[in-house]
């Protein structure tokens, strides 16, 4: 895939400067059979920066998250219209490798769903499916994948240990290490945190706001804090619709849309 060379302006008021657009869509449309999900959606994603899709529930955000590396063609009924394009290119043409694709593109999702297998097999996993079998290269890609994921010195000493014996919260962070072992350029996480203590919720933010630095993230939550917290863009969904988008602290100081105010000030949702 060729990076897209075009440079889009992000606002000044989210600290940003200028970045590329490394996932964007053009009037996507998405149906389950006769129900249309998704109407027209074109929204932008930027490198290094977190995006974050709110809006109340069933209003097509966690759909749209899962058009970005074509999670909905496991869902029988599916119709797919328009554009999605992960540097420039349209993932919904033929010839792309939809397994490379979510290499590049991977996935956290809402519960934790760690494999019945040692720390260290949950994170081989992934290498070793795409032809990595040295010893040595494994081991440093599972220290360095959970170092990212801000798990290393918690289970150093158990690698060994059932995934399973973890906390919910060691839990989660080992499948974001899971997905940084297979060396993936994007992260979508839909709704990471909302099964989490208050403690756990924010070593998941703390991670997030360092792992932009090396990975773009589009991320699906309910609630308006995290929102605010870890984003710097922020897209509010309703009935289908983007409604509004723009730099976090826009969308949360002064949308222009009366439904985005009414969402993020608790009016309703």
């Amino acid at each position: 895939m060729q990076v897209q060379t075009s440079i889009a302006e992000t606002s000044t008021e989210s600290g940003a400067s200028k970045s590329p657009v490394k996932l964007h869509s053009r009037g996507l449309n998405l149906f389950y059979g006769q129900k249309q999900a998704l109407k027209s959606i074109s929204l932008d994603m930027y490198q290094h920066k977190v995006t974050a899709l709110i809006g109340p529930s069933g209003c097509g955000k966690s759909t749209f998250l899962r058009t970005l590396n074509r999670m909905n063609d496991l869902i029988e009924g599916v119709r797919i219209e328009g554009e999605v394009c992960v540097d420039n290119v349209d993932i919904y043409k033929k010839k792309i490798d939809e397994v490379m694709l979510r290499k590049k593109v991977g996935m956290i999702f809402q519960k934790s769903n760690p494999f019945p297998k040692t720390i260290y097999d949950n994170i081989a996993y992934g290498p070793r499916i795409h032809g990595i079998s040295d010893k040595k290269k494994l081991e440093e890609i599972v220290e360095t994948s959970l170092k990212r994921g801000a798990l290393w010195e918690e289970v150093k000493d158990e690698l060994n240990k059932s995934a399973l014996s973890l906390s919910g919260g060691q839990q989660q962070r080992l499948c974001i290490a899971r997905a940084l072992a297979v060396e993936p350029e994007v992260l979508l996480m839909d709704e990471p945190a909302s099964a989490l203590d208050p403690i756990a919720t924010a070593k998941i933010e703390e991670l997030i706001y360092e792992l932009k630095s090396s990975y773009t993230i589009v991320i699906v939550t309910h609630n308006m804090q995290q929102a605010a917290r870890v984003s710097d863009f922020t897209a509010f969904f309703y009935m289908g619709q983007l409604i509004e988008t723009s730099s976090t602290e826009r969308i949360f100081t002064s949308p222009t849309e009366k439904q985005t105010e009414d969402y993020v000030t608790g009016r309703f949702g």
